[in-house]
């Protein structure tokens, strides 16, 4: 696939996403890496279109430059930011109550504390980067290893050889404590997400180093 073929696959995916205001968003390729440029409406919409050029088939990664632009008269004080993004974590029954700390800067909110779980760290995310103002989201939280390495590298591998869309035989897993490393060959960078979100899903997960080639 030549680089303007990819462009092209890739601008159409993103004309498709209906989140995504594809005529704010520049597109450029070279050799499997598409970078994303341009103003969106709101940090959810930014990780829309990066999601959306990363499942395109030939994409090996996505470098993405995007602003989040509000209106000056829509501008949200980080205050307010702050309280809601608290209020919402308190509505979500993902999210432990009382375990996670948010601090606002700007419009970047910053989640810390330590959790048990990975899904809970991705649920605490997902509460706040929808809300009005935000700009960005640093997720600092940490996951609390509780697991041993042997049980979680098991575990890795049974999700991966159950999923139909990742070839298991070309990925090798490791584990030390709460880290795991992947390394090995997959299709593409969708098939890469898949492998690493897997990866996470295992308890006692606190940290993924992804190796792998695509091919």
């Amino acid at each position: 696939m030549t680089d303007n073929t990819l462009k092209q696959a890739v601008l159409d995916e993103l004309k498709w996403e209906p989140s995504v205001n594809e005529a704010h968003i520049g597109v450029t390729a070279r050799d499997g890496v598409v970078a994303l440029t341009g103003d969106v409406d709101s940090y959810s919409e930014k990780l829309a279109a990066e999601r959306a050029a990363g499942r395109v088939l030939g994409v090996k990664g996505v470098a993405q430059d995007l602003k989040v632009r509000y209106p000056f008269d829509n501008k949200v004080d980080d205050a307010d930011i702050a309280r809601k993004a608290i209020q919402s974590l308190e509505w979500n029954i993902e999210v432990p109550p009382n375990k996670v700390k948010v601090k606002v800067e700007d419009g970047w909110v910053t989640l810390s504390g330590t959790l048990d779980w990975y899904f809970q760290h991705g649920a605490a995310a997902a509460a706040v980067r929808n809300l009005k103002g935000v700009r960005g989201v640093i997720n600092s939280i940490t996951i609390k290893p509780t697991a041993r390495s042997s049980d979680v590298r098991d575990k890795i591998m049974a999700a991966l050889k159950r999923n139909a869309q990742i070839e298991a035989d070309k990925i090798t897993v490791t584990t030390d404590e709460g880290k795991v490393t992947l390394s090995g060959r997959v299709d593409s960078w969708g098939e890469d997400s898949l492998v690493v979100e897997t990866a996470w899903s295992a308890p006692g997960v606190s940290v993924v180093i992804d190796n792998l080639v695509i091919a």
